[in-house]
């Protein structure tokens, strides 16, 4: 049975300073991937693989993705697929979009949060891999991705150094 504390102690529980519970986000940060983030529409699918997409690997993850002509501080609609060639039964590709979903929307601040916005319009995470991999390996390679990400856009919208 547990004591009950004092008013001036603090349970791991309870907000600390700032109405903030110690080692997690500040509140007005929402980890969230709501359904107007989900890129559904097959118009704006063709555009996502079309030619003015870019590309980029982090092996198991292809992240492919559209600029916008403004930096923007909305977030990008995502599509995420797994091969049906390379898992043959639908409850590890199912597994495997839920673990890529999950690790991007914990994860997805980093690219919204930008000082001067991002640029990314539409984003597909591509899983590429040939097993199935845990989810601390995907979040790592989608951190990856996401700052790789972030300084192709920020380089791409800034002006070329001065010689």
């Amino acid at each position: 049975m547990q004591e009950p504390q004092s008013p001036g102690s603090s349970s791991p529980w309870e907000s600390g300073p700032g109405g903030e519970v110690p080692g997690t986000a500040p509140r007005s940060r929402r980890h969230t991937f709501p359904k107007e983030e989900h890129l559904c529409r097959k118009k704006l699918i063709e555009e996502l693989f079309g030619k003015q997409s870019s590309s980029f690997g982090v092996y198991p993850l292809r992240l492919v993705y559209t600029k916008t002509a403004a930096p923007t501080t909305a977030p990008p609609q995502v599509l995420i697929s797994v091969s049906k060639r390379s898992f043959k039964r639908a409850v590890d590709r199912n597994r495997l979009k839920r673990l890529i979903r999950e690790a991007y929307r914990l994860h997805k601040y980093r690219l919204l949060e930008q000082p001067n916005g991002h640029q990314v319009a539409l984003l597909g995470i591509i899983f590429t891999g040939k097993e199935k991999s845990p989810l601390a390996l995907v979040e790592k390679k989608l951190i990856s991705g996401i700052l790789r990400l972030m300084g192709t856009t920020i380089d791409a919208s800034a002006p070329p150094p001065a010689p």
